[in-house]
This record gives C-alpha cells, sequence and structure tokens, in this order.
C-alpha cells in the first residue's frame, strides 16, 4: 500500500517546517536517491553511513574510535581515522553497543592492534577524507589513504560484503579482529580452508549476553594466515580461543586487483552463520547484491510519496524515512532460530523474531508509523513481545540483541500493542497480550508500588518520580483500553482508576506536575525550568502535558480552556537559562524542546 502527504502535514519525520515550498512532485520509482546517510553521523546524532537493508540483521559500516557516547554508532564524522569495517552497528541510541566482528584490509607489515588514532602508524588504522567516501542506501565505500585500499560494503538481511581493490603488493592484508570495542567474554577463530574462516564474538556490556557467530568466505585463497592470541602474533595458527582474539591473511595482489569477502552472522552458531551466508548470497556479485539493496530501500521508500520541498527538504525526509526502518532488526537465522532472552536457542513459529526496542524512544510517533506504513511487521513485533513474556515473562522495555536491558522508565510495548489491536492488526494473541500487559503494570520494583498503592511516586523515595509517575499512568490507561476492548471489565475498571493517578501529581498554585515527597508536602524550592533529578530527560514544562489519555482531565486540572491555553503560549514563549542537566533537550522553542521525545505530544 502506498501513501501520499503533502510535506507540510507530516512534520514528525522531517523536524523542520515546509510553509512557501514550491510544490514539486518526487519521481516514484527512485527515492532512495534522496537518501543521504551521512546525516545525522556528527555533533550529537550517533547515525552510521554504511551499508543494511530494511530491518535487516547486518549493519556493516565504519568504527572511527573506541567506545564513548558520540561513538555510539562507531562513526563519528569528525574523526579522521578508520579502523576498519564491523558487521553490527545501532543508530540513534544514547549509548554504545555492538561493533561486533571487524575486518581491516592493510598493505605492508602485519599489525594486530588498532593503533593510536593521533598515530595511525602504531597499528592497523588508517586515515581517511571525507572527499573520498561516498555513503547511500545499502552501499558505503573509501579509500584507505595508508594503504591505497578501496573498500566497498553492501549488505544482504543476514550478511555483509566487503570489497577490497587493493594497489599491487606481495603484503596485502585482511585483520580480523574479535576484541575491538572490547567487554569480549569468549571469543574464538578457526580457519576451515585456504578461503573459510568462522568465530564467535560473545560480549558482556549494554547487551550483558551478546552472541555474535560469524561464518566468513573469500573470493580468493590467501597464500597466509595467523592468529593473534594477546596480541602475540602466531603465524600458520589454525583455531584459537581467548579475550583477544585477532587474525589475519595475506594475499599477493596486482594493481586494482579486488578480494571479495562475504560475512554471516548468527546468534545462534557458526552452523547458523554459514546457512545464512549460503542462503542469502551465494555467489560473488557484489554490484549485484548492491543493487538488491537498492531495490529494497526503494520498496520501503516509496511507500510513502511526497509532493513539495526543495531538493534539500526532500533528501531530509527521505533519510528520515530511511532512518525508520534501520532498526528494529531481523534476529533469527533462515531456519527460524533465535536466541531468546533466557540466552537459550529458540526457533520462531508463524512470525519473525526482532530485536532492538528502543521502546521510551519510538512508542510516540515511530511505532504508530509502522502501523500505517508497515502493518505486518508491526504484527511480527508483538509476536516477538509475547514470545519474551513467554520464555522470559516480561515484555521488553529496552530490549537488546536477546537482552532485557531495563534501560528507560515506563513500560511502552504496552501502547504498542494497544495501538496495532485498536487499529485492527491482528495475528497475535490479544489474551495473552492483555495477560503480559497486566504483569507489567503489577511488576515488582518500588516505584510501580508506590504508585499502585499511594496513588504518585514519592520524590524522596524514587528518582525521576514525576516522569514515572505521568509514564505509568499512560500504561495503565493501555491495560484500561485492551481490557475494555476484550471485554474483561473487571481490569478495565482498576487500570481506569490507574490511568488517573496523574492528577496527583498536579499542583494547582503552580500549574505544572511537581515532585511530592512521601508525606504529600511539594518538594520546595520548585522551578519548572530546572532539569531536576526528578523528571527523565525534561523537565515540568515538557512533562505537565503527558497525559494524552484524559485531555478534557487535564484541561480541567488548570481550570478550563482559556487557562489551559494561557499555559499554552507560556510553554512557547517562556525562555531561561536551559539547565544542562536536561540530558538531550535540544531544539528549543520557549521551554518545547522538539529534540527530544518528552515535548513531542505538546504541539
Amino acid at each position: 500500500m502506498k501513501y501520499f502527504a503533502r510535506f507540510f502535514i507530516i512534520p514528525a519525520l522531517l523536524f523542520v517546517g515546509f510553509i512557501g515550498c514550491r510544490r514539486t512532485v518526487i519521481p516514484v520509482g527512485d527515492p532512495v536517491s534522496y537518501v543521504d546517510p551521512m546525516i545525522g553521523t556528527g555533533v550529537h546524532g550517533h547515525t552510521f553511513p554504511g551499508a543494511t537493508v530494511p530491518f535487516g540483521m547486518v549493519q556493516i559500516s565504519p568504527d572511527t574510535r573506541g567506545e564513548n557516547w558520540d561513538g555510539s554508532s562507531g562513526y563519528h564524522y569528525s574523526d579522521p581515522t578508520i579502523m576498519g569495517f564491523s558487521q553490527t552497528h545501532l543508530s540513534g541510541t544514547g549509548a554504545p553497543e555492538f561493533c561486533d566482528v571487524l575486518f581491516m584490509p592493510t598493505v605492508g607489515k602485519v599489525r594486530v592492534k588498532v593503533g593510536d588514532e593521533n598515530d595511525p602508524s602504531t597499528g592497523y588504522r588508517s586515515t581517511f577524507r571525507h572527499a573520498n567516501e561516498q555513503a547511500s542506501a545499502g552501499y558505503y565505500s573509501v579509500l584507505l589513504d595508508d594503504y591505497g585500499v578501496r573498500a566497498e560494503l553492501t549488505a544482504t538481511k543476514r550478511t555483509g560484503f566487503h570489497r577490497y581493490t587493493f594497489p599491487a603488493s606481495k603484503e596485502s592484508n585482511i585483520i580480523i579482529d574479535l576484541q575491538s570495542r572490547g567487554h569480549v567474554v569468549e571469543s574464538n577463530i578457526e580457519f576451515l580452508s585456504d578461503r573459510e574462516i568462522q568465530g564467535l564474538r560473545r560480549s558482556s556490556a549494554w547487551a550483558k549476553d551478546q552472541y555474535v557467530y560469524f561464518y566468513a568466505k573469500f573470493s580468493k585463497p590467501f597464500s597466509a594466515f595467523g592468529i593473534a592470541l594477546d596480541d602475540s602474533l602466531i603465524d600458520g595458527l589454525k583455531s584459537a580461543s581467548g579475550k583477544n582474539v585477532k587474525a589475519y591473511v595475506r594475499y599477493a595482489t596486482d594493481k586494482d586487483e579486488q578480494i571479495l569477502v562475504k560475512i554471516g552472522i548468527s546468534a545462534v552458531s557458526c552452523d547458523g552463520a554459514r546457512k545464512n551466508l549460503e542462503a542469502e548470497n551465494d555467489g560473488w556479485d557484489f554490484d549485484g547484491i548492491a543493487a538488491q539493496a537498492k531495490f529494497d530501500w526503494n520498496d520501503y521508500l516509496s511507500k510513502i510519496t511526497v509532493e513539495g520541498g526543495t531538493k534539500k527538504q526532500r533528501r531530509i525526509f527521505y533519510t528520515a524515512l530511511y532512518h525508520t526502518a534501520v532498526s528494529p532488526n531481523l534476529f533469527m537465522d533462515v531456519d527460524g532460530r533465535f536466541r531468546g532472552v533466557d540466552h537459550q536457542v529458540h526457533r520462531a513459529e508463524g512470525f519473525t523474531n526482532y530485536t532492538v526496542f528502543s521502546l521510551w524512544d519510538t512508542f510516540r510517533a515511530l511505532m504508530p508509523l509502522y502501523t500505517i506504513i508497515e502493518p505486518d511487521h508491526s504484527a511480527d513485533f508483538i509476536k516477538t513481545f509475547l514470545s519474551m513474556y513467554r520464555i522470559g515473562g516480561r515484555l521488553p522495555k529496552w530490549e537488546i540483541a536477546g537482552n532485557y536491558s531495563g534501560a528507560m522508565i515506563g513500560f511502552h510495548s504496552l501502547p504498542v500493542i494497544l495501538d496495532a489491536y485498536a487499529k485492527g492488526i491482528r495475528g497475535f494473541d490479544a489474551d495473552l497480550a492483555l495477560q503480559a500487559m497486566k504483569a507489567s503494570m503489577q511488576s515488582g520494583g518500588p516505584a510501580l508500588t508506590f504508585f499502585r498503592n499511594l496513588g504518585f511516586i514519592p520524590a524522596d523515595k524514587e528518582v525521576g518520580s514525576v516522569s514515572k509517575a505521568m509514564e505509568y499512568a499512560y500504561d495503565a490507561w493501555c491495560v484500561y483500553k485492551m481490557a475494555k476492548a476484550l471485554g474483561d471489565e473487571n481490569d478495565a475498571e482498576v487500570y481506569g482508576q490507574y490511568a488517573l493517578f496523574y492528577r496527583n501529581q498536579f499542583d494547582p498554585s503552580t500549574g505544572f506536575m511537581r515532585p511530592k515527597k512521601y508525606d504529600r508536602t511539594w518538594v520546595s524550592p520548585f522551578d519548572p525550568a530546572e532539569g531536576s533529578e526528578h523528571y527523565v530527560e525534561g523537565n515540568a514544562y515538557q512533562y505537565t502535558l503527558f497525559a494524552p489519555q484524559d485531555v478534557d482531565g487535564l484541561i480541567d486540572l488548570f481550570g478550563g480552556d482559556a487557562k489551559f491555553i494561557a499555559w499554552l503560549d507560556a510553554l512557547f514563549t517562556t525562555t531561561s537559562k536551559y539547565d544542562a542537566k536536561v540530558v538531550d533537550a535540544a531544539g528549543l522553542i520557549g521551554q518545547y524542546a522538539h529534540g527530544n521525545e518528552p515535548s513531542h505530544n505538546l504541539a
């Protein structure tokens, strides 16, 4: 199904207005030509420029730095060197993770240490220039200046495809680094032949127990190889295990000779990685795989056809739409096997399993978008949630690589389930979904216990008390509506009451949702613009209106329409020295912060 919209009616995707734009109809057949994966790779965008396909398991991209906040995606536009090309990456997240199984082409002496970013000659790292870099949907290339090697990347759902164009040399190498970015629990590598290797990188970071098995096949037999254990290189060693395992293969290459490497990955086994590769990329047609990736992106992007705007604005729009399908990510092998939240291997029956559910960030806009343009994916996401509930006893909050991370607040798989069901998306067990939703709201932890028993969350007992109370009330409303839809009036009554508990955080004397102590007195002093510990990524201005379940009741709290409108006017006009403790808040119009999620419902 295709959807049409003019630019000015879909600002949530663009974060920019288009009033007065010249009307131009975009060519329907090639929206991918407007995608620029470099958007978001600078400042604090945390995106990556490499190759992936819609909702793919592989995100093959350059890594330019080690693990830090602005290195969350592995790449930052300001960096002058590239460490290599790893197979998995996160996009737009607020914490670093992934960047698993790094490959790096080099020329000359084999170095197994990555080297210092200020002195690349101390390792295998290379300088590069953006003038020699190209990124498009499903394709990436760069010239590594220190080696004169052109690296090109493309991908299928479960495989990465590298093409390296070497200079003439008897010492053309490819480094395989399983230790890059650290946190390795165990790893191993095995040379199966003079063209095949396989191995495992198991790590513990944000994803507490992450398995990445890989199987790699080279287009040409290598003339030499070796493995480094704890950075001590042993030529000819065929297999090794440890926490710091690296390897290399060597070729004698003619000028402009191309060596191709294709890599399948799996969270289940090396055999699963091999089967994934054989099923999705059984030849050596790099250009054909890149063309298929472009076709897949055009198919996804063409679901929304837009009219109006400049070329720059169309580029912003279609790149934003592109980023909506960089994650969640496929998380199962071609045979249906996947690693569950219990860290055991399961098989998906009747659904496709996914991972990377950043639900606090996505329940407001991205997940509802999927119900419109990707209803089949929406159904599979919910089936994945319910699979996690069956296996682990909990719905996800911020699930990553088969791990409950517990990051962020609220239980926002609940609105995703309700939204899909209310829009007629079926195919999942609705009764089980309601059971799982209730289990979330009855789960342990002091914040929820306070919320249920006191009707608010005491600020002197719990960090983020106001934000949590507001979001729990909305989640409770989701249970209320789901129970009503399934005819469960008893549960509907209980959760309908919980949904109104947000009112207990409202201080009529100030007109804000205000932190309250256990003894029911307000926290003082109180500055609604302050980014205090009582709010999560926001302040009182940004959280006071988070009651989408009860807009009329919220207006009544303010004393009626006139007072509510005056408050809204003040929201967009009040200026103050914005508190730096309000993490990620940007794009300020008064106290409205368009650059972060808690403000997105306010306008």
